[in-house]
């Protein structure tokens, strides 16, 4: 007798090709019947891209795609739902106009004499959505309801088109304690069921209470699939991070500053279901690193700080004067800058100049009616071409025909050009090559040397120990330590990651 294939997919050696771009290079990824198998990694590590090759989203380039240990070849998602393959995003991808039964068999609806059967529709939704133990109203517009019951409606309707394979794509990331523990009972009893789920995830002690094998992937390359419970959480973020515990970092550039008086002060600054609230005091002239997982709250920072979202708690001063950051408007007026993480979303204006791109926030916090004459904007943008190095033909150009590096460093200009007193970097030398990141620390240390005070939030611990006089360590939307002096090491900050998210060696 044959034995049975453990794995429901198997998939070995993929790989993806974008323009100038190596997405997924040679990586297996193999998921068994009724297991949880968790896929991490921090921002580009190639997750999405492996799943929508895995689900014929997209065309793979290379390798092999086993279901049932037969080899397949989704060429669209329709194929993938097919073959047994479904997906949940954490946007749920259902229509909210439309009614939870209509959703559950929308393409497939039961029909009598060519026509819809309503009744026989709303009764099998019903019976469907017993079997999650969901007791509502199916005749009712989905959008009347939660996202936790819409992403169980979501999971519903995969399981019963594709029944072999459910991949839940951050399915939490907008559920509360409650919401998430009824997901989990349905993925543990559609585990008993034999599915088997792939579970992609930011929060790692979901990651510990849900699953039975971890893969990470780092960079477009398969860093390692290790069993859960074999894997203590220290060991989890060295992989994610690439960087063992035993790693040091001396910097390079000189000593850190300290900086001089507490000049920005934050207290029980925070917003409900953004950040929690946090205390934090800056220095002139001090670099102060935030570091932590990707989901952990490094950005909602950065946005409340900078009043991108407003604080619903607290209070900010500036040398004792109480500010306003009601608003990025109101933060500019009151001299701060904020460089975002997504250059090409939330930075720059492609079509732009570079000129253009650079007098933007100056622009703004002068105000529309005060325009900026075109000689100023000449001679800030020959200014900052020249101070930072941006290697542009002309100040006229387009700015999205830079390279990134020169776009980041565009973007710098354009708050440098406001004189700031309090600069926010969101991972500053992502994306970027090696010349314009070694000038982009040295411009960060430079500034620090002339009294500004920055945040910098950054995956590259190297560089947060490098440059910061201390390093806040962020978990689950929530500042959970803060490390000073000597604690600052690239093994001080992922042991207080790892600490902060259950015992360091559990």
């Amino acid at each position: 007798m044959q034995p049975v294939n453990p794995y429901v997919l198997s998939a070995t050696a993929i790989d993806k090709i974008f323009p100038g771009a190596k997405a997924l290079n040679r990586v297996d990824f193999s998921l068994r019947r009724g297991e949880v198998h968790a896929l991490l990694g921090e921002n580009g590590a190639g997750k999405s891209t492996l799943v929508k090759c895995l689900t014929g989203a997209y065309r793979r380039d290379g390798g092999h795609i086993l279901v049932d240990g037969a080899e397949v070849d989704p060429r669209n998602t329709l194929e993938a739902q097919n073959l047994g393959i479904g997906t949940v995003y954490q946007e749920v991808n259902l229509l909210s106009n439309l009614t939870v039964a209509e959703n559950l068999f929308l393409g497939r609806q039961p029909k009598r004499f060519g026509l819809v059967n309503a009744r026989e529709m709303n009764r099998r939704a019903r019976a469907l959505l017993a079997e999650y133990e969901l007791d509502i109203d199916v005749t009712a517009e989905l959008a009347a309801y939660s996202v936790a019951v819409q992403q169980v409606v979501a999971i519903a309707r995969a399981v019963d088109l594709s029944g072999k394979v459910l991949i839940l794509d951050e399915p939490t990331a907008s559920l509360d304690a409650h919401e998430v523990a009824m997901l989990f009972r349905i993925v543990r009893r559609l585990k008993e069921r034999g599915l088997g789920i792939v579970f992609i995830t930011h929060f790692l002690e979901q990651v510990y209470e849900i699953s039975d094998r971890i893969t990470v992937l780092r960079n477009g390359q398969l860093v390692g699939t290790r069993e859960t419970a074999d894997l203590p959480r220290r060991d989890l973020i060295a992989m994610m991070l690439g960087r063992e515990l035993v790693q040091e970092v001396t910097a390079q550039h000189g000593p850190k500053g300290e900086g001089g008086d507490v000049r920005f002060r934050f207290r029980n600054f925070g917003r409900k279901g953004h950040i929690q609230p946090f205390d934090l005091d800056v220095r002139t002239g001090e670099v102060v690193g935030i570091a932590g997982l990707l989901g952990s709250g490094r950005t909602e920072t950065a946005e409340i700080l900078f009043g991108a979202e407003r604080a619903d708690s607290g209070a900010a001063e500036a040398d004792g004067r109480v500010l306003d950051l009601s608003s990025p408007r109101a933060a500019i007026r009151e001299k701060f800058g904020f460089c975002p993480e997504d250059r090409k979303i939330d930075g720059i204006v492609g079509d732009l100049s570079v000129r253009e791109n650079i007098a933007l926030a100056l622009q703004a916090r002068r105000g529309w009616t005060r325009p900026i004459s075109r000689s100023e904007q000449d001679r800030l943008a020959d200014q900052y071409i020249k101070a930072l190095d941006i290697r542009t033909t002309d100040r006229e150009k387009p700015i999205k025909l830079l390279s990134g590096g020169n776009q980041q460093k565009a973007i710098l200009a354009r708050w440098l050009a406001t004189n700031p007193d309090f600069l926010i970097l969101d991972e500053p030398t992502r994306g970027i090559d090696v010349g314009a990141h070694a000038e982009i620390i040295r411009l960060i240390e430079s500034l620090c040397e002339k009294g500004m005070s920055l945040i910098v939030i950054s995956s590259e611990l190297e560089e947060l120990v490098a440059y910061s006089s201390r390093v806040i360590v962020l978990r689950d939307r929530a500042h959970v330590a803060e490390l000073a002096g000597d604690q600052v090491t690239t093994a001080g900050i992922v042991e207080a990651i790892a600490s902060s998210t259950g015992r360091a060696d559990a």
